[in-house]
């Protein structure tokens, strides 16, 4: 049973990251949970001009409270504590809006990509649809802060688990869970997996586990719109035995968004993903058995 309280979001951040890791992993598979945190800086909340709820749309909210149960079944899992607007650790660490900021960014800073237009790179520009978070422009120094109190502990922490699990099994598998809002008119299906069109997850992985999720009767699509971000591009690597798999999971299914609340259909979510989960756990196990570290001839 999950505790009221795990819904509430805290008002100060005191730890980056949780990492709930086992001792013995049952299988060469980890989870990792980048966007669902939900404790707020007082220093982010004064700088903001919007309120609490608006900041909280830009969250996956309670995507690591859907998967909680995983340690105890032998997989580790590892949950961002800020949130998403704060610090976006799956970008780039100096993807950032110049316009932000009152001093000029540090040389090779990526001010120009896609996200970073559309108002979303590593220190979100807005939140929501389209409000613009911040009062006034910040000093640089506060890029260098949340760069090294958050997105470094976060990717310092997920590369020691995929080192840990490839030095055990030889390989490592990650599943990066996220959640999707609902877009008005636009019916997406249930799960998105993303695996940046075949090239971060050998695609038996992906099939493997879009048939576990379709026997749960999830509807499952494929890298559209979601293809993965930077964590998939940065770790997904497969000549190296390491694979990754965005998985976006839509929000109309457990959670009602203009509340940012869960849902009475979250438990039963939670259930089938868990179901999913065990099945995944042994493909993951099976892939062990047959896909061995080899040299660099070798796909996937």
């Amino acid at each position: 049973m999950i505790q009221s309280a795990s819904w509430e979001p805290e008002l100060c951040l005191s730890n980056s990251f949780l990492l709930h890791d086992v001792a013995e992993p049952v299988a060469p598979l980890i989870l990792a949970s980048p966007h669902s945190g939900r404790a707020y800086p007082q220093s982010f909340l004064g700088q903001s001009r919007l309120d609490l709820i608006s900041l909280r749309r830009s969250e996956d909210a309670y995507v690591d409270l859907l998967f909680e149960a995983a340690p105890s079944w032998g997989i580790p899992l590892l949950c961002a504590q800020f949130p998403r607007a704060y610090c976006d650790v799956n970008r780039y660490a100096w993807e950032l809006d110049p316009g932000m900021f009152r001093e000029r960014l540090p040389e090779g800073s990526l001010t120009n990509t896609a996200k970073v237009r559309s108002g979303l790179g590593m220190m979100a520009r807005i939140a929501g649809p389209g409000r613009g978070i911040y009062r006034h422009q910040l000093p640089v120094s506060e890029a260098t802060q949340r760069i090294a109190s958050c997105w470094l502990p976060y990717h310092e922490a997920l590369e020691g688990m995929i080192e840990r699990c490839r030095s055990r099994f030889g390989t490592c598998f990650l599943l990066d869970l996220h959640s999707m809002p609902t877009i008005p008119h636009l019916r997406l299906p249930d799960i998105i997996l993303g695996d940046l069109h075949g090239t971060s997850c050998a695609p038996e992985i992906v099939e493997g586990v879009a048939h576990r999720l379709g026997s749960q009767g999830f509807s499952v699509g494929l890298n559209r719109p979601y293809a993965g971000g930077y964590i998939t591009e940065r770790y997904g690597t497969p000549d190296r035995q390491v694979h990754v798999i965005q998985v976006e999971i839509s929000r109309r299914l457990y959670l009602d968004e203009p509340t940012i609340r869960p849902s009475p259909d979250f438990a039963s979510l939670r259930a089938r993903l868990e179901d999913a989960l065990s099945g995944i756990i042994e493909l993951a196990g099976a892939f062990r058995a047959y896909r061995k570290p080899c040299d660099n001839r070798c796909i996937g």
